[in-house]
């Protein structure tokens, strides 16, 4: 995935080829932010005006800039394969949720 990073916020960046442009979204904020550039550095500098813009519309209004997450999702998943997690967890004397979690952490980490 294209990531882009100014001051800890993130961007996912994908190439329009309508526009001939770069287009990116700025994620985890609690509404809609996007921008764009013709080149990695027009691109980083939309970016900043775009998040600058958003964060003081946000501070305007009072609301909160970023969205915030509870710490849980329901993952659906065939019943086969939850029940050889199910037992691998078991073996390895976790509980489920435990092994997915660090499994979840895994592929963040690297």
């Amino acid at each position: 995935m294209n990531l882009m990073t100014v001051d800890g916020y993130h961007a996912k960046i994908e190439f329009n080829e309508e526009t001939d442009q770069f287009r990116g979204e700025i994620l985890g904020l609690s509404g809609g932010a996007d921008f764009y550039g013709s080149n990695p550095q027009e691109l980083r500098s939309e970016f900043k005006k775009s998040l600058d813009i958003f964060l003081e519309v946000c501070k305007e209004r009072g609301i909160t800039p970023h969205r915030s997450f509870s710490g849980k999702f329901n993952l659906r998943i065939p019943p086969e394969l939850h029940e050889k997690l199910a037992m691998i967890a078991e073996a390895q004397g976790k509980s489920l949720n435990t092994l997915a979690q660090d499994a979840l952490q895994r592929s963040v980490s690297a």
